[in-house]
């Protein structure tokens, strides 16, 4: 969508923008939604999730907090986390799992295109999870990602330590 095509929908939309941020949105069937639609919202649920998780770290020292959250928030960390959860996850998980990491989107110089596509593939999940309001589910999921993301933490730490 070029930018003045941008322009004209926002001001169409701009006459509704009250209505529409006042709320929650109500999503009938969030496995109707585009993946990458789904990833979008599951990447500001894992941030939100995680950031105040972290709270506690640290002494609430911004900069390790960001460093922590950044690199949590990677490609490689959540491809290895999915991986590490799949198993557990049902059969309607697995679809959405599957739609994100088949959606096409670019891949950013600093993860594989496997990691990338699990990394969406997570997040896909976690935006479905949150949109249809399954929130003992996302919960037990983010508990299960955490896990995973603090032993690989532990372990890298482990190992720079020996080196």
């Amino acid at each position: 969508m070029k930018f003045v095509d941008f322009q004209a929908c926002l001001r169409r939309d701009l006459l509704d923008i009250e209505q529409i941020l006042a709320g929650p949105a109500s999503i009938e069937k969030p496995e109707q939604l585009p993946a990458l639609i789904l990833a979008y919202v599951g990447d500001a649920v894992f941030s939100l999730h995680f950031r105040t998780a972290m709270l506690a770290v640290e002494g609430n020292k911004v900069q390790v907090l960001h460093t922590l959250l950044a690199r949590m928030a990677s490609a490689p960390f959540q491809a290895q986390a999915l991986h590490c959860i799949e198993a557990s996850l049902t059969e309607v998980e697995l679809a959405v799992v599957r739609r994100g990491r088949n959606a096409k989107s670019r891949v950013p110089r600093n993860a594989s295109i496997a990691e990338y596509r699990s990394s969406t593939a997570l997040e896909a999940l976690l935006g479905y999870l949150y949109l249809s309001r399954q929130q003992s589910r996302l919960e037990q999921i983010l508990q299960q990602v955490a896990g995973s993301m603090c032993r690989s933490l532990l372990a890298e730490a482990e190992g720079g330590a020996k080196a």
